[in-house]
């Protein structure tokens, strides 16, 4: 469960960090955090003029066939180099 613990808590440092990531990392972010908490994507791409969900949409989809657990990581990953670059 220690990773389990681990991610909550990195979830809650990301809504902390004192700079906003950039529209990528911030999607990778999303894409973990979707993969670590709900497996692979499921519904319909978004069509039309939905560019902000087909951008998450296909972030999370590029995730497919990813563990939890090694999202959980790679999110643990990720949120700890973005707490060194913008603290």
């Amino acid at each position: 469960m220690a990773l389990a613990d681990d991610f909550k808590a990195a979830v809650d440092c990301a809504q902390q960090l004192t700079r906003r990531p950039s529209n990528e990392e911030l999607l990778e972010l999303y894409a973990l955090y979707k993969q670590s908490t709900e497996g692979d994507v499921s519904g319909e791409r978004p069509t039309g003029f939905d560019f902000k969900g087909i951008a998450k949409f296909d972030a999370w989809a590029s995730k497919k066939g990813m563990t939890n657990e090694a999202a959980m990581q790679a999110y643990l990953t990720l949120v700890s180099s973005l707490e060194q670059n913008y603290k």
